[in-house]
């Protein structure tokens, strides 16, 4: 069962409290900054609950009122319809208690097979999910986008800043599928093409991951960008090549060759972050004696434009009709019901 706690959270603001007043708090910049950050999201979930109480409090009365008086009905649709979005926003705080899930995240969108369409397929992706950003409150700044050959992108990657930005995205990790009549097929016959999202914690340059300097190949390019949604034309993109375990990273938007291999580095230790949480995770489950995903890169969800329209999330069963709706950025109804699937070992769709 999923509870949202109040008193607990109430309790947790206190003890930041008294920790921000302690003498020489300030002294340690990026620690206090983010007790500061945690201290802010806590307290906004509080004052959520706080209003949603007084809210729920007041239906009875209006309920009452609106017998009496048709004319408010609608304004009592209204408070419902928005009691109901809180409740799911109080619900949903309540799914995160990982280590990194409260925190930001690097995203990557990459074409899979399926050629041109892929990377069309692939800008799709980015496109929505930029939406998708916006439309939550989320910040998204892009870090690069290597075009493909004839449209689309081989790869975009993007930060991602927001309450719970983590633990949001990770639902959404996976490989999608497009099944539509291709605009690069002089015969305009119907294709199916994938792209894959990932996400790692964005991590704080302080933090310590092992890195051998010797495991990297560094590699300076110029951007061939066509500049716009896409990325700022630099003369010092940077390209990292971690050779033990394959991972390739690469920044384009900075202003300096200097700004671009840090930002690569981050993304890098970022990536090498998320690896070990997943060799961790299935270490627990083998000791848990759980069954293993062997079906990596898989299909989560498939978008079919062709010859009907539905959006098919495989991993819960929710469907959506309104294809165009959700590539505009509406996923967040197959978010929620995958993080509540995951959370109570239950469909629900």
């Amino acid at each position: 069962m999923i509870t949202f706690d109040p008193a607990s959270l109430r309790g947790r603001v206190a003890s930041l409290d008294d920790e921000i007043a302690a003498p020489g708090f300030w002294d340690e910049p990026r620690r206090a900054g983010k007790v500061s950050a945690e201290r802010a999201k806590v307290a906004r979930e509080l004052e959520l609950f706080d209003r949603l109480a007084v809210e729920i409090g007041d239906l009875p009365g209006m309920l009452e009122l609106a017998e009496e008086e048709p004319d408010l009905a609608p304004e009592v649709a209204e408070t419902v319809a928005r009691a109901r979005a809180e409740i799911d926003a109080l619900q949903e705080a309540a799914l995160f208690n990982g280590e990194y899930d409260g925190g930001p995240a690097v995203v990557q969108v990459t074409s899979g097979a399926g050629g041109t369409d892929a990377q069309d397929w692939a800008e799709m992706l980015l496109r929505m999910y930029l939406r998708w950003a916006e439309q939550r409150g989320f910040k998204a700044q892009l870090i690069e986008a290597t075009e493909g050959e004839e449209a689309g992108l081989k790869s975009a990657t993007f930060t991602l800043t927001g309450d719970n930005a983590y633990g949001v995205i990770c639902a959404e990790k996976g490989v999608h599928r497009l099944v539509r009549l291709s605009p690069f097929d002089k015969d305009h016959r119907r294709h199916t093409a994938f792209a894959s999202l990932t996400a790692a914690p964005w991590i704080d340059d302080d933090v310590e991951v092992e890195i051998d300097e010797k495991d990297l190949r560094i590699d300076t390019y110029r951007s061939q960008g066509a500049g716009g949604q896409h990325v700022n034309k630099t003369d010092s993109a940077v390209r990292i090549t971690h050779m033990p375990s394959g991972l390739v990273v690469q920044c384009q938007n900075e202003r300096s060759q200097q700004q671009n291999r840090a930002v690569a580095m981050r993304v890098l230790k970022s990536r090498l972050l998320e690896l070990e949480i997943k060799r961790r995770d299935a270490e627990v489950a083998k000791a848990r004696g759980e069954a293993q995903d062997i079906s990596f890169g898989s299909q989560i969800r498939s978008y079919v434009l062709h010859p009907y329209t539905m959006v098919n999330d495989h991993r819960t069963g929710r469907k959506d009709g309104n294809a165009a709706g959700v590539l505009d950025g509406g996923v967040d109804p197959f978010i929620r019901t995958f993080l509540l699937s995951r959370a109570t070992g239950e469909p629900t769709s």
